[in-house]
């Protein structure tokens, strides 16, 4: 079951980098644009925002990576910490943006932190 858990992790940290990547670099490209719904007017306006929200987006992926990498007791209390991050950042942002976001982002960090717990 440790297999598993670690490759939920190293999917959710992956899913992670993917959202830094469109909202730090590619939130006014069309594919940022497509991916989030905006218009180019409202992407140009939050570019500054959308790239703040894709940096802790990175800190999130580092976060799973370390516990990863760390491994033993220490890995999985970093591993358990950074998936209730994502949970409650996934929670909150289907909350105030988009319902989307719950299945996206709070649901695989829920497998996650069940598939720890099993381990």
């Amino acid at each position: 079951m440790s297999a598993i858990a670690n490759l939920v992790i190293a999917i959710i940290a992956l899913m992670h980098l993917w959202f830094l990547i469109l909202e730090m670099f590619l939130w006014d490209k069309p594919t940022g644009r497509r991916a989030f719904g905006l218009t180019a007017e409202f992407a140009a306006q939050s570019k500054v925002l959308a790239a703040n929200q894709g940096l802790y987006n990175g800190f999130l992926a580092a976060g799973l990576i370390w516990g990863l990498l760390l491994g033993g007791i220490e890995g999985m209390h970093v591993k358990v910490f950074f998936l209730a991050c994502v949970f409650i950042a996934g929670v909150y942002g289907g909350l105030t943006a988009t319902r989307k976001v719950l299945w996206i982002q709070a649901a695989p960090a829920v497998v996650g932190l069940i598939c720890v717990w099993l381990s």
